[in-house]
């Protein structure tokens, strides 16, 4: 009789560790899923942030935003990095004819100018943000693209009209997300 009673209690006890185990590990899938371990670059509406885009390189290589200027109607593109708190660094911008709306090169101070043979580079801008607010533009063209590990940028630009419609204010900023919110966000 006392062999059942332990048979019995040794499996009430197997039975409980067990289901703690069990417990254990669905708190840690649970914890994997949705705490946020991912680095993305957003994009997303300022009205509606549910119409939302991320970006793994962008984040974590870089992106340029590409546009047609509206005064001189030359190509201007400027190349963003992430920095270490996750904030937006724009580091150059580069252009195809020089002339009002672009900026002058003593307007920042340790900026370099530089004549390229395709346009003009003003570079170690380092002009910091938070997040980089801008609106869609249907005549500008706006459109990113990402680097690759060697700052080489892809061959596709990503035209912003074909995800947002034009002159809907984006946010652009760097945010750490989970693999839930990963999953069911639509990637650019």
């Amino acid at each position: 009789m006392l062999s059942s009673h332990n048979d019995v209690e040794a499996k009430k006890s197997r039975n409980k560790t067990i289901l703690l185990i069990i417990a254990a590990l669905f708190i840690l899938a649970g914890a994997f899923f949705f705490v946020p371990a991912f680095t993305v670059l957003s994009i997303s509406s300022r009205k509606n942030p549910e119409q939302c885009f991320y970006s793994i390189e962008g984040a974590k290589n870089g992106f340029c935003i590409s546009y047609t200027h509206s005064v001189n109607k030359g190509r201007v593109h400027d190349f963003y990095k992430r920095t270490p708190d996750n904030r937006l660094i724009l580091e150059r911008t580069v252009f195809v004819s020089y002339g009002a709306g672009i900026p002058e090169p003593g307007e920042t101070s340790g900026a370099v100018f530089t004549v390229l043979p395709y346009g003009y580079e003003i570079s170690s801008l380092n002009r910091v943000l938070p997040e980089l607010v801008m609106a869609v533009g249907l005549i500008a063209e706006h459109s990113i693209a990402f680097t690759d590990e060697n700052d080489k940028f892809e061959e596709s630009e990503h035209f912003l009209k074909n995800y947002f419609a034009p002159q809907t204010s984006i946010i652009l900023k760097i945010k750490r997300t989970s693999l839930f919110d990963y999953i069911k966000t639509k990637k650019i």
